[in-house]
């Protein structure tokens, strides 16, 4: 797997699962297991724009690792702001709060060990 089908497939299931937070079901929403409001959703689907759109560029690892270290910041903010609303829009639940620490650590972790795709030109002997 390179960067650039990282950061598409993960593109794709980011926006699946912010357009899933505006329709009844059990997984994300503000019934679901992730508890979700439309601003979260919203994030969700920029998220996956951002990284479908470095995933069609030569930008795919820098578009993982920078998504990545948002998710990370937004895994701190989660464990330290006093109450479920992030930033004061974005509705958290413990559940989210421990699925974003795992996605900071799943897409920087693509940005930093999956190669580009592109193969070295190097002549052979």
């Amino acid at each position: 797997m390179t960067a650039k089908t990282a950061a598409l497939a993960l593109g794709v299931i980011f926006v699946l699962v912010g357009v899933a937070g505006f329709f009844p079901n059990p997984i994300v929403g503000p019934e679901g297991m992730f508890v979700t409001n439309p601003m979260h959703d919203y994030v969700h689907i920029g998220s996956g724009a951002v990284l479908i759109l470095a995933g069609l560029t030569p930008m795919a690892k820098l578009g993982l690792i920078v998504v990545g270290l948002v998710y990370g910041a937004v895994a701190v903010a989660g464990f330290v702001m006093p109450d479920d609303m992030l930033f004061g829009m974005i509705h958290v639940n413990q559940n989210d709060r421990y699925l974003h620490v795992g996605l900071a650590v799943v897409i920087l972790a693509a940005g930093l060990l999956l190669g580009d795709g592109t193969k070295s030109q190097t002549p052979a002997a």
